[in-house]
């Protein structure tokens, strides 16, 4: 069974409430009923650090556990793009600090994952707004199952929920630059923004675009290949050979890398059509060599190949 990042699922509560009895492990133990995560998961939260990377004056990526942050510093305050978990948001705030004196303002979430939202409801706790989709608060405040992780998610806190939501896009002016978002329907999930920063030349992709890993298409979110490849060749549309990339995971990339990105996305989309045409199975797709190119370069323990052509044959053969 596949575990959404690399979490595990428990299975009988008071099990768990007994091995947790000590109280040398009680802050484990209470972080494991809240979250749904194991004692070592727990202790692995415990030891991230938070990675800080310039990208140029003013903007960074942090890098933690879960999806990449996007920050924006200047006089205006201070603005994340995703949050991570909230068991994080402690650390998130200090490497901030090292940067800035400056309040968090602003938290626009790329999508509803859980790796890109939990810490909403602490930042919104200090004083920020957070700015998503309109389907990401929907999603945030009522049950989901995301079918592939074969996990349920309990509704978010009120103070979690996103205070300012869009329908196809909204701009925001702020840190003497342009920030534009625009929603990419059913992509990665039904809610997913790409965000861009006109004067910085930095987009952030959320999970649209994941460098070095076939992309998670979570169909139960409302996902589809279809969406995703739209979505990047929107975001080529907009950017240029300087822009500077900020995938939801990974190190940071540049429209070259994309298109090559994209050509993997279209070239298995297509062959996986043909296969289906002809009347192949599932297995027999998987079983066959159209991926064989690309699988050092994007294929990982998370999404592997088979994953992946999982995701494309249930796209065009129930869509």
């Amino acid at each position: 069974m596949k575990h959404f990042f690399v979490w595990k699922n428990i299975a009988i509560y008071s099990r768990t409430i007994k091995l947790f009895l000590s109280c040398s492990i009680l802050g484990l133990c209470i972080l494991f009923l809240i979250d749904n995560i194991s004692s070592s998961d727990a202790q692995k939260i415990k030891d991230v650090e938070i990675i800080i990377n310039q990208i140029n004056n003013g903007t960074y990526l942090l890098v933690g556990k879960g999806g990449n942050i996007g920050l924006s510093v200047g006089d205006d305050g201070v603005l994340l793009i995703d949050s991570q978990f909230g068991q994080l948001t402690d650390k998130i705030l200090s490497s901030i600090n090292k940067i800035t004196d400056k309040p968090v303002r602003f938290v626009i979430n790329t999508h509803w994952h859980q790796d890109h939202t939990n810490g909403n409801e602490n930042l919104v706790n200090k004083g920020a707004i957070v700015i998503a989709h309109e389907n990401v608060r929907e999603r945030l405040s009522t049950e989901q199952f995301v079918d592939f992780l074969n996990r349920e998610y309990q509704p978010s806190p009120l103070n979690a929920l996103p205070t300012i939501t869009y329908n196809n896009s909204i701009t925001l002016y702020f840190n003497d630059d342009q920030i534009d978002i625009y929603h990419i329907p059913h992509s990665h999930t039904d809610g997913d923004s790409i965000i861009y920063f006109n004067k910085n030349n930095i987009v952030h992709t959320g999970d649209i675009f994941v460098n070095g890993r076939y992309p998670f298409i979570d169909h139960s979110s409302g996902g589809s290949i279809d969406g995703i490849i739209t979505g990047i060749e929107k975001i080529i549309s907009i950017i240029n050979n300087e822009t500077r990339i900020i995938p939801g995971h990974g190190l940071i990339s540049n429209s070259e890398e994309l298109k090559k990105y994209l050509m993997m996305l279209k070239d298995i989309r297509q062959q996986v059509q043909t296969m289906v045409n002809n009347g192949a199975t599932l297995d027999e797709i998987i079983k066959s060599d159209i991926t064989t190119n690309y699988d050092n370069l994007y294929s990982n323990s998370f999404i592997n190949s088979e994953d992946f052509l999982g995701f494309v044959y249930n796209d065009i053969v129930y869509k």
